[in-house]
């Protein structure tokens, strides 16, 4: 057998694994779906008219409900990593005859799965409320493949956040901030109505040009150069969780 499909069937071992803990443990599926299904009630019924934002405020918070879900299931891949550290779990995977990437991409394409189907039942639940996108079938395939790159992108950052605490409580920390970061961004509101401050962030984080992107895909509102600015960081993110997560579980064998 090739080392390529050692490699393949150690993932897909991993792969299994990690799922099986997602059955066991379904309160963390249950936090992934219910955060940003929270917050789209909160901001829709309950802050939604306190915003000008020129069209149904419903319309304009999906896709940056989408990012924060986003965000926001994927900070378990962290403490996850994090826990197998702790437990000694890695250092005998490492012991074994296994392919070392197997380990790393168990948790990565678990993390994927829980990740978008997450974002599909937010989006079933957006459509529920009366969410009506005008996206063409194109433009549903790009979106998607965006939102697909995203959370590929800080599923490997996460994994090297995991990778580097120390704790699961270390782990958990480390990972707020992407959480958080959609807040302060066009998610929710204009960044052109934030304090000159809070704009720049707002305009120069990766998240805004990822939500504006999803929103002229879906409702049509322009996109300018959103799009190559929304890859960029993304591709930019993956590559470097990636290669930071690769290069801490080589160096640390005795974690």
């Amino acid at each position: 057998m090739s080392a390529l499909a050692l490699a393949f069937r150690d993932s897909s071992t991993m792969l299994r694994r990690d799922l099986l803990h997602s059955v066991r443990n379904p309160v963390t599926l249950f936090t992934a779906l219910a955060f940003p299904i929270i917050m789209l009630l909160l901001f829709v019924y309950v802050l939604g008219g306190a915003f000008a934002v020129g069209t149904d405020y419903l319309t304009y918070a999906v896709p940056g409900i989408l990012v924060l879900g986003v965000c926001n299931g994927v900070g378990a891949t962290a403490v996850n990593v994090a826990n197998d550290l702790n437990q000694g779990i890695v250092n005998r995977f490492r012991t074994m005859a296994i392919a070392r990437v197997s380990v790393l991409t168990g948790h990565v394409v678990g993390s994927f799965l829980r990740t978008m189907v997450c974002s599909v039942l937010v989006l079933g639940l957006t459509l529920l409320m009366g969410f009506r996108p005008t996206a063409t079938p194109v433009e549903w395939l790009a979106a998607t493949g965006l939102l697909a790159l995203l959370v590929f992108a800080v599923t490997w950052l996460t994994v090297a956040l995991g990778l580097v605490s120390k704790s699961v409580d270390g782990a958990s920390f480390a990972a707020f901030p992407l959480t958080f970061a959609p807040f302060i961004s066009s998610a929710f509101a204009p960044a052109e109505t934030m304090p000159a401050g809070v704009r720049v962030f707002a305009d120069h984080q990766p998240f805004t040009p990822v939500i504006e992107t999803l929103r002229g895909l879906l409702t049509g509102t322009p996109i300018g150069n959103a799009w190559w600015i929304s890859l960029l960081w993304c591709v930019g993110i993956a590559l470097a969780g990636y290669l930071w997560a690769r290069a801490r579980f080589r160096r640390d064998p005795s974690r």
